[in-house]
């Protein structure tokens, strides 16, 4: 692995977050392009480190012409208080906690549902942790650490991490019990 001062920021970061401080406001995070990396403070599954960099995730995201438009702090507050239709992190972290995800709306969407999407926030406000670095083109360093590191929480790029094929298949678990739930 090649090693520089934007991966040294992610491995072994100066201070890892919590959500109560990068909710705050103004807040630490800048609204610049980056990548993030999560950390928990108990496993979110059995088996996965504790404390250990177990997924990255970027913004803004790079897109077939264009970027979206979100930075760091716009994509972590996300992750913190958003909802698992909008978060992979969270879709991810839901259904390994064991929360029950339902198709919202029109039926076109899927989260935990208002009490399930709480109690997501009330468990990461609780023991995720979050660290990032700064960098222009988020995309080229993502890519290069998903492809050099054991981020067993990332799916996309990441077919090689022993722990997709069932984080992939808990993941269309959950979906497919959605799909078979009634819309509430």
């Amino acid at each position: 692995m090649v090693f520089d001062a934007k991966r040294a920021g992610l491995l072994r970061p100066e201070r890892v977050w919590s959500a109560g401080e990068v909710m705050g406001s103004p807040g630490p995070v800048p609204a610049v392009a980056g990548v993030y990396g999560w950390r928990f403070t108990v496993a979110p599954f059995e088996g996965l480190g504790v404390g250990k960099l177990l997924y990255v995730g970027i913004a803004p995201r790079r897109m077939a012409n264009r970027s979206s438009k979100q930075t760091l702090r716009s994509r972590m507050r996300y992750h913190f208080r958003g909802n698992a239709e909008g978060s992979t992190l969270r879709l991810t972290l839901g259904c390994l906690i064991g929360l029950e995800l339902r198709r919202v709306g029109s039926g076109g969407r899927m989260t935990f549902g208002r009490q399930g999407e709480a109690e997501l926030s009330d468990w990461m406000a609780e023991h995720a942790r979050v660290c990032w670095v700064e960098h222009p083109e988020p995309w080229t360093l993502e890519s290069d650490l998903i492809a050099e590191l054991d981020l067993p929480l990332n799916l996309d790029q990441n077919r090689h991490n022993a722990f997709h094929a069932r984080l992939r298949a808990m993941r269309a678990a959950a979906r497919q019990r959605a799909r078979e739930l009634p819309i509430p």
